[in-house]
């Protein structure tokens, strides 16, 4: 029987509904699993008011999170495993579980563990992930695995269907284009992993510092998709540091280049995005070699592959 530490924080409640498919497994195998649900000191709303979730963007890309509520465990609980479930936004792990990994009770948590993380988003996911890793580093613990899942429907459509669901709680079909956030199969399914991870802690394979979830098809990056995200980065890095210039979050001061900055992100999402996939596209036979290594790089340590998908299924 191991100990497993599960930290989660969900607004839509979509993350909670894939991270208790992936307790269930390992409880019912005889593992104690203690679920710890990240509590902001200040809540963030649900739906968000549009001017509260552009007013979110600098912090989100700074790191720069609130405090969160104490924990319920004392941090010097012993712990065989960390699974660390989060949401991204603004291309960056959602402010909750950032404040989690800079807090001095999260550090030690985590530190000298084995960990496992869980994202669910829309479906760029690689910078967030990327920032994951260097915090879990810094801390001290051990990345091992890592499960993706993104919205079903396709990157072009998920620009409108996303937004509506955060800032009016609607997440049906909406003009002719699929519901926001991930398939309902792809949840029930997500019981896999639980059940691999159940197997890999009866075999002390925690201990081993191999990915104990290959072959379960646990992520699959469109690497197109992954080169846009690093141009998005880089200039999410630059509004971020000029936003803050003019005040603090909630200050009316810099709201005038928050209107600015959505007005940049309207224009970019409309313009600039369908065009450099449409380039991708039509250079794809000369960007094919560094595409291909791009996703086999970006899909470590768990990777996309499905050798053991049958064994686990439901």
């Amino acid at each position: 029987m191991k100990n497993v530490l599960v930290v989660n924080y969900s607004q839509t409640g979509q993350l909670a509904q894939i991270t208790a498919q992936l307790i269930e497994p390992l409880r019912s195998a005889g593992h104690r699993v203690h679920l710890e649900t990240l509590v902001p000191e200040t809540a963030y709303p649900w739906p968000w008011p549009i001017i509260d979730f552009v007013d979110a963007f600098p912090e989100c890309v700074q790191l720069d999170a609130p405090p969160l509520k104490p924990l319920s465990i004392a941090p010097d609980t012993p712990f065989d495993l960390v699974i660390l479930t989060y949401q991204v936004w603004y291309l960056s792990p959602a402010l909750p579980m950032t404040a989690f990994l800079h807090s001095p009770a999260g550090r030690q948590l985590i530190h000298g563990k084995p960990v496992v993380t869980l994202v669910a988003c829309r479906n760029m996911w690689l910078s967030a992930q990327q920032t994951m890793q260097r915090l879990i580093g810094e801390a001290g613990g051990q990345l091992r695995d890592h499960l993706a899942f993104t919205d079903q429907g396709h990157p072009l459509a998920t620009f409108i269907t996303t937004p509506r669901w955060v800032l009016t709680g609607r997440r049906d079909r909406f003009l002719g284009l699929p519901a926001a956030g991930v398939a309902a199969e792809e949840i029930r399914q997500a019981s896999r992993f639980g059940r691999a991870l159940a197997d890999a802690l009866d075999r002390d394979e925690e201990k081993s510092g191999a990915a104990m979830l290959a072959g379960l098809r646990a992520v699959t990056v469109n690497a197109r998709l992954a080169l846009s995200e690093r141009a998005g980065q880089r200039a999410f890095r630059v509004w971020s540091k000029l936003i803050r210039v003019f005040g603090k979050r909630g200050q009316w001061r810099r709201r005038p280049i928050l209107l600015v900055f959505a007005l940049y992100l309207i224009t970019l999402v409309l313009t600039v995005v369908p065009i450099s996939l449409l380039l991708q596209w039509l250079l794809s036979p000369l960007l094919k070699p560094r595409l291909e290594r791009l996703k086999t790089e970006l899909e470590q340590p768990s990777g996309s592959q499905e050798y053991n998908l049958e064994k686990y299924a439901q």
